[in-house]
C-alpha cells in the first residue's frame, strides 16, 4: 500500500501546475455542482462589487479534491485582483504570515490551504489581521525588543480545509462567509470529464465517460486523473480512442471496482471485517493493522466509504455495514449491538 494511490482525493505527483491550470475553471460560470455554494457566492461577489469593497474573508470545508483551491482563484478572478497561495503548515513563525500580510494591496485574496493546521501563535496573530486589519509585531528579539502596530490593507482571507472540526471557535468566527462541499453525483461529474476530455482533445464515447464517472468517488480530481491513466491506456493499448471496453480494461489493470475502491480500501474493510469482526473498531487500531497514519484514514480513506455507505461511525468505533460484506462477497452476520448509534455527524 505504499505505492501512490490512482484513486487518492490527495494530489499526485502528476498532478503538475501545467496540468491542474488546463483543467481547472476560471470563472464561475465554469463551475458544474456545488450549486448551493455558487448562488450563495454570486450574491456575495456582487455585493462586494457594488459597494467596491473586498469580499468578507471565505471558509471552504470538505474532503480534499472538490475544487476548494480552484474556487478560491476564481474568486480572485472574480473580483479582478491578486491571489497569494500557503497552506497551514508552510507558515512555521509569525514573521513568515507578517511578510506576506505586508505585502497585500486592498482587496487581494490570501489563500491558506489547510488553514487547521496553524500553529496556535500564528493563528493567534492573525485573528487582529482579519478583524481589525491591524498586527501588532515584535521588531527585535529579547529584553531590547518592541512592538509595533501595523496598519493593513482591507485583503481577503480564503481558508480551505478537510477538518472543519479541528478548526478554532475563534478562528471560524472571523470568516464572513462559510462554505461546505459536498461530494459530486455522476451527472455532474460526467459533465466535468466531458470537458476535461475536450481541453485534453481525447476523443470518447458517452458511456465510457459515464464508467469513469461512477468510479470516480465524486470528485473532480479523481475523475481527471482517470482521464489522464485511461487516456494513456488507449493510446498504447487500444485505438487512441475512449470506449466502454477500453476504459474498462484500464480499470482492471488499476485495480478499480465498480463502485470506484481500490486495494487500500478493499484492505481497510478486509481488516475491520476479518481482524475486527466487522467491529466496532478504534481508527488507531485499524491504522496500526494497515501500516497507516490515523489522518490517512481520516481524510483519504473513510470519507467515500461513509459516502456509500460501506462504513459508518459509532460511539464505540467503526464497523462495517451489510453493504460492505456484500461488496467483499462475504456472508453478513448481522448488526452488532455497539452499531445502534451511529454518529455520521463526524463525516469530516
Amino acid at each position: 500500500m505504499g505505492r501512490e494511490r490512482i484513486i487518492s482525493s490527495q494530489p499526485a505527483h502528476d498532478d503538475t501546475d501545467a496540468v491542474i491550470n488546463a483543467l481547472r475553471p476560471q470563472q464561475l460560470s465554469e463551475l458544474v455542482g456545488q450549486q448551493a455554494v455558487i448562488d450563495q457566492l454570486v450574491i456575495a461577489l456582487d455585493a462586494a462589487k457594488h459597494r467596491r469593497e473586498p469580499l468578507e474573508h471565505v471558509l471552504l470545508d470538505g474532503p480534499p479534491g472538490l475544487g476548494k483551491t480552484t474556487l478560491a482563484h476564481i474568486i480572485a478572478h472574480e473580483m479582478s485582483t491578486q491571489i497569494r497561495v500557503t497552506s497551514g503548515p508552510a507558515i512555521v513563525k509569525q514573521g513568515d504570515l507578517m511578510s506576506m500580510l505586508t505585502n497585500m494591496e486592498t482587496g487581494h485574496v490570501l489563500f491558506i490551504d489547510e488553514v487547521h493546521r496553524l500553529s496556535k501563535p500564528v493563528e493567534e496573530f492573525l485573528y487582529p489581521a482579519m478583524e481589525d486589519f491591524r498586527v501588532d509585531f515584535t521588531i527585535e528579539g529579547g529584553l531590547s525588543g518592541r512592538t509595533v502596530n501595523f496598519a493593513l490593507h482591507r485583503f481577503t482571507l480564503i481558508g480551505a480545509t478537510t477538518r472543519a472540526g479541528l478548526l478554532s471557535a475563534a478562528l471560524r468566527d472571523r470568516f464572513g462567509l462559510i462554505f461546505h462541499f459536498d461530494f459530486y453525483n455522476v451527472e455532474e461529474i460526467t459533465e466535468i470529464l466531458r470537458r476535461s476530455a475536450k481541453r485534453l482533445e481525447v476523443p470518447y464515447d458517452p458511456d465510457a465517460l459515464q464508467i469513469l464517472a461512477r468510479r470516480a468517488r465524486g470528485t473532480p480530481r479523481v475523475a481527471n486523473r482517470l482521464l489522464r491513466r485511461t487516456r494513456d491506456f488507449a493510446q498504447v493499448r487500444g485505438q487512441g480512442r475512449l470506449d466502454v471496453y477500453t476504459v474498462d480494461q484500464a480499470l482492471d489493470i488499476l485495480q478499480i471496482d465498480q463502485r470506484g475502491l481500490d486495494q487500500q480500501d478493499r484492505a481497510y474493510l478486509r481488516a475491520l471485517v476479518n481482524t475486527y469482526r466487522g467491529g466496532p473498531a478504534g481508527v488507531e487500531a485499524l491504522a496500526a493493522s494497515l501500516g497507516q497514519e490515523r489522518d490517512t484514514l481520516e481524510d483519504v480513506v473513510e470519507p467515500f466509504l461513509l459516502q456509500i455507505g460501506f462504513l459508518a461511525r459509532t460511539r464505540q468505533g467503526r464497523c462495517a455495514t451489510q453493504a460492505a460484506y456484500e461488496h467483499l462477497g462475504l456472508p453478513y452476520p448481522g448488526p452488532t449491538a455497539e452499531a445502534g448509534s451511529a454518529d455520521q455527524d463526524t463525516l469530516f
